[in-house]
């Protein structure tokens, strides 16, 4: 469906024609651009789009199906960009990712929201208050967005902090690492960070592209000179989100690997309580054994000291064995 669909000339918005066919010939007469944005349009929906702005249509196909990866494509008549946004939620731990496709031409921006974690509506409303910027044209339009997505990703990547040093916390406590769940938890833990990763990393190249120092050192059409820095700066924000996020991904696996570690040597300091226990229990039971053999030779059968003696032999025998494993740490 079109959510919103306005004509900006000097920076300042003006509502767009009756017809929506006519709106891109309106902007270019005005000395302006048009900005439509569309949710999860229909094929049926997108085909005037496609007609009026002379889309590519394999952007069309990515645009309808979604499910792309962060991306930037540069075709004749227009420029391609998908970004990935992403939601946090603390409480049950999962992150999100929703799509944003961008068309960009000479007059007009097409923007295409899929899933959760848009923040175009709120992008629109900024722009629309600073006239300064949205004069620029539809080159503000694509640099407002990318910079509100990889901002939204510093957010997303401090939750994430706050969180596994809660679990860090909680796996190195004297009990809560015995959790039969921690194991699961720390794994889903790490699934979550691939997921924010798989919107994070590929996004690097097409902001390399388009502050002009991607890795063939063209400059992007339709992308203008002087924003450059502007996605600069947004390419150094998300490098250092990248950079956390590696980090985070470390970080979780030194935990899972810790864990797995505690749960060992707990494993170990069981088994060795056990065997303790084992051994104590084996000495008063030797010595019966060999007194229940009932032979009518054997010695001290006939002494009337015979059973308290060997009763303080094994309760001796015992506590000798009860210190020897506790100074040793088995008990």
């Amino acid at each position: 469906m079109i959510v919103d669909c306005a004509i900006y000339r000097d920076g300042h918005r003006t509502e767009g024609p009756p017809e929506f066919a006519d709106a891109l010939d309106v902007a270019r007469a005005a000395g302006g651009f048009v900005w439509i944005g569309l949710h999860e349009p229909t094929e049926e929906e997108f085909d005037t789009v496609t007609e009026e702005f002379a889309l590519h249509p394999l952007a069309v196909e990515d645009a309808l199906n979604a499910h792309q990866r962060p991306k930037l494509e540069v075709y004749d008549d227009s420029l391609f960009l998908v970004l990935k946004p992403v939601v946090y939620e603390p409480r049950s731990g999962t992150v999100s990712a929703g799509e944003v496709m961008v068309f960009l031409g000479d007059c007009f921006a097409v923007t295409v929201r899929h899933g959760v974690g848009s923040p175009l509506s709120a992008v629109r409303r900024r722009l629309e208050c600073e006239p300064e910027i949205l004069g620029k044209g539809p080159t503000a339009v694509l640099y407002a967005i990318a910079d509100a997505v990889v901002d939204h990703y510093v957010e997303v990547a401090s939750e994430l902090q706050t969180d596994l040093e809660e679990l860090e916390a909680e796996v190195f406590s004297p009990d809560g690492g015995g959790s039969r769940h921690t194991a699961s938890r720390i794994y889903g833990f790490k699934r979550q960070i691939l997921e924010f990763r798989r919107a994070t990393g590929p996004l690097a190249l097409p902001l390399h592209r388009l502050a002009g120092t991607g890795p063939f050192g063209t400059a992007v059409p339709y992308v203008s000179d002087k924003a450059r820095p502007f996605f600069r700066d947004v390419h150094d924000h998300l490098t250092r989100v990248n950079e956390s996020v590696d980090g985070l991904d470390r970080l979780v696996s030194d935990i899972l690997a810790a864990h797995l570690a505690q749960m060992s040597v707990r494993q170990n300091d069981d088994m060795r309580k056990i065997s303790a226990w084992a051994a104590m229990a084996a000495v008063p039971t030797m010595i019966a054994g060999i007194y229940g053999m009932n032979f009518r030779h054997m010695p001290e059968v006939r002494w009337v000291w015979s059973y308290p003696v060997v009763i303080a032999a094994m309760a001796a025998l015992e506590v000798l064995l009860y210190r020897l494993f506790k100074r040793r740490g088995w008990l």
